[in-house]
């Protein structure tokens, strides 16, 4: 392939070779034509060899001195300078085709976020595209340079597979963009968490659409996307242009996971600052753990306050009638009562699970 660009590029006709062409018809010798001209020589060789692009001034002048229109001269060089472009870009994709081969360019296709081709210069430029860079050089200064990006505060270089988690990241970005959002406000997010929570207990089928509408009239983007092979991360939030993003995977397809991941980012969002990223279980990023601690409890008391949760402790023994009646008192998901049980080892693991609602994010019927 980089031979056959070399040919190409060495076929490119400037437009130098007309105006040579040209002079030679007539009879001018570049030196008469450079002070007809009133350039340098060394000028007029630049602009003749291609070296040197033909101006709106050098048109004109062109055309005084040669009697062609100054519009041929200047049409010639942006055909010229197209192809030339071109022909490097060609070059430049060439060598980040290594770069493609790190990602997980297969389910990226079948996900329809690259082109479903084989071309893998299509699959590059569509790739930069994708992640809105000039050159695989600018990925890596945003993504996995100890320095802190202005794009992206948090390096992934230490995790298992940089390339895959940022695909899935920048994925987020562009569904949050899809969705219109009122300006964010932070009372009436926290406020409308009772809602969010009455919708968890319910889960209508439209839970989705119903989240993501309730959050967007608080100024908050959820965004729902699916994994990607080597990054299993359940959710992430950040902000991006100004704008709040939660973005949940569904990882582990059970309600009680789903919410409390959920109530966990939206406590990100209420507690911490707009520099923060956090990125739920993605090993190899550094951790705020008291900020993890912090968003944990936050999640915990809305799905299930510790009052509400005593009462439950004290009506132990506990048996599938009583965890209904509780999960209807207080308007939680059974589910996330015995997630809760579990968690803190009052009941064992494999005690409950039927309660648990099964849920996919990307399947659903």
């Amino acid at each position: 392939m980089a031979a056959t660009l070399e040919i190409a590029k060495s076929l490119l006709s400037p437009p130098g070779d007309t105006i040579q062409e040209h002079i030679d018809f007539i009879g001018m010798s570049q030196a008469e034509l450079s002070e007809r001209m009133g350039r340098p020589k060394e000028k007029i060789n630049d602009i003749i060899k291609g070296r040197d692009p033909i101006t709106t001034a050098t048109a004109f002048q062109l055309e005084k001195v040669l009697g062609i229109p100054a519009s041929f001269w200047l049409n010639r060089e942006k055909t010229y300078r197209k192809e030339l472009y071109e022909l490097q870009q060609k070059e430049e994709l060439e060598k980040e085709l290594d770069w493609l081969g790190l990602f997980p360019v297969n389910e990226m296709r079948k996900l329809r976020w690259l082109p479903n081709t084989k071309e893998k210069h299509i699959l590059v430029d569509s790739l930069l595209k994708f992640f809105c860079i000039a050159s695989a050089d600018e990925w890596g200064r945003i993504y996995v340079d100890e320095e802190v990006s202005v794009a992206f505060r948090v390096s992934l270089a230490h995790t298992q597979s940089p390339h895959a988690i940022s695909a899935w990241l920048r994925k987020g970005e562009i569904q949050a963009k899809e969705i219109e959002i009122t300006e964010f406000d932070k009372k009436k997010f926290k406020d409308t968490l009772a809602e969010i929570k009455e919708l968890a207990f319910f889960m209508p089928t439209d839970f989705k659409n119903q989240l993501q509408n309730i959050c967007a009239k608080c100024g908050v983007a959820v965004v729902f996307t699916q994994t990607l092979p080597k990054a299993p991360i359940s959710g992430a939030t950040r902000w991006f242009h100004n704008k709040p993003i939660i973005q949940l995977s569904g990882r582990f397809k059970t309600n009680d996971h789903f919410w409390f991941t959920f109530f966990h980012e939206a406590a990100h969002i209420i507690l911490h600052g707009k520099k923060d990223i956090f990125l739920e279980d993605v090993k190899g990023t550094e951790i705020d753990q008291e900020k993890e601690e912090e968003a944990n409890n936050f999640a915990s008391k809305i799905l299930l306050p510790e009052n509400e949760l005593q009462q439950i402790i004290d009506a132990a023994p506990l048996d599938e009638e009583k965890i209904h009646d509780f999960a209807n008192k207080f308007k939680t998901p059974a589910g996330v009562i015995i997630g809760r049980l579990q968690f803190l080892k009052l009941i064992p693991y494999n005690i409950g699970n039927e309660f648990r609602l099964k849920i996919d994010l990307f399947n659903q019927e």
